[in-house]
């Protein structure tokens, strides 16, 4: 436990001077440690803490049950939230440039805290764009949350808002495309309805959506800000009153992140400027490769850069999957080493097929999480699994760069 409890919850920021991405990365949610002698932040497993003044107990339990306000003092007890958690918290809602962020045990229950948050004040509507991660998709034509979903393209999200909208959801870049949408064209359209970006695959070393005008930053955490493959976590990153109403929920529901979980987070946060930026010119260089084979019909890859490389072959994609020996062929992304996956097998088998491909996610599209491998490795791995290539290539019309929807970012030197 921390020797200062009054610094547990690790808030006390340090904002004497602006500080770069990657300082913030290595020090937010740190900044208190040297102070107590500490160097590695401490890990906080308990789920209870011992309090002899049980009035004023009381008395804090009724302010979070008002306000979903931290308590001040010493924590109450683990649901209400943890110290570990709260320092990735403050780090994570440092790097996004949000006043706060709350943490959830996946990402699914990050967004459905964020529903249920809307659908307690009577506003279960919601307006979203596809393509989405498919179990999100699920989770919202599906109705489970007792949500309402209208379906639409960016330019359509205007028209189709209604007095009951409570959110407008996007993915940018998407999941799998990696379609890209104008963040701030569409938080223009929403007028007062708050925009949730689903901010997994650009993560704020690529873009930072909160700055464009979206309210609510969601990550999958298990993917890039862990980054090794090792934890399971979600988090949004907002401004302090929907954050009390997401502790709220997180407090009713239970879906809290164990502190394990969050040390990981906070140590994945240092690396994850350099494992983004290195991964990105990695997967920068293969889609050149990609791009330019004759058994490729279109390689997707995002103005804003990143790590994820999708491409649609024209020959089966069950058998590239089946033929990679250095790459890992496995669901999930953003670690440090290459991934490989079929989404209409898999990851978004769940959405409907008509809606699947309608969202441009052909049989034939493999998504691939690049990893911090030598590009050579890579390359000589896809190449194999690739098969033979046909005796005469096709022009280079057919194969294409793919680059689609507009971008809050300039495009990476990549030609088109």
């Amino acid at each position: 436990m921390d020797m200062d409890t009054t610094s547990t919850r690790a808030h006390d920021d340090i904002r004497t001077a602006p500080r770069a991405l990657a300082t913030e990365a290595v020090h937010a949610g740190r900044d208190d440690l040297a102070r107590q002698g500490l160097h590695a932040p401490p890990i906080d497993l308990s789920t209870t803490y011992p309090s002899y003044d049980s009035r004023g107990e009381a008395a804090r339990i009724d302010a979070f049950a008002t306000t979903g306000a931290e308590p001040d003092g010493p924590p109450v007890y683990g649901r209400l939230g943890n110290p570990t958690v709260a320092r990735f918290e403050t780090a994570l809602a440092r790097l996004e440039g949000t006043e706060a962020a709350v943490a959830f045990a996946s990402g699914m229950a990050a967004l459905s805290a964020v529903l249920l948050v809307r659908g307690s004040m009577g506003l279960r509507h919601v307006v979203a764009v596809r393509p989405l991660y498919g179990c999100s998709d699920h989770l919202l034509t599906a109705g489970l949350l007792g949500s309402e979903v209208t379906w639409t393209d960016p330019a359509g999200v205007a028209d189709a808002l209604r007095p009951d909208t409570g959110l407008v959801l996007v993915e940018s870049p998407a999941n799998p495309t990696l379609a890209e949408v104008d963040l701030r064209a569409v938080a223009h359209a929403c007028g007062s309805v708050p925009l949730l970006v689903d901010n997994t695959f650009a993560t704020p070393v690529l873009q930072r959506p909160a700055e464009h005008g979206a309210r609510l930053i969601l990550h999958s955490a298990t993917k890039y800000l862990g980054g090794h493959g090792d934890v399971l976590a979600g988090v949004v990153a907002c401004d302090e009153e929907f954050a009390g109403r997401l502790r709220q929920v997180r407090f009713a529901t239970g879906g809290v992140l164990h502190p394990l979980a969050g040390y990981l987070l906070l140590r994945g946060l240092s690396t994850l400027p350099v494992r983004v930026r290195a991964a990105s010119a990695t997967a920068a260089e293969l889609v050149r490769r990609l791009a330019a084979d004759p058994r490729v019909a279109r390689v997707h890859y995002p103005r804003i850069g990143g790590a994820m490389v999708a491409f649609e072959v024209y020959g089966d994609p069950h058998e590239v999957i089946g033929a990679v020996r250095l790459i890992t062929p496995a669901v999930s992304l953003g670690s440090v080493d290459t991934l490989i996956q079929h989404p209409a097998s898999i990851s978004h088998r769940i959405v409907d097929a008509d809606d699947r491909r309608g969202a441009g996610v052909s049989d034939r599209l493999l998504r691939m999480s690049v990893g911090l491998e030598d590009v050579e490795d890579l390359w000589s791995d896809l190449d194999a699994a690739l098969g033979r290539r046909p005796e005469r290539a096709r022009g280079c019309a057919d194969v294409r760069l793919r680059r689609v929807g507009a971008s809050n970012h300039e495009a990476p030197a990549l030609a088109d």
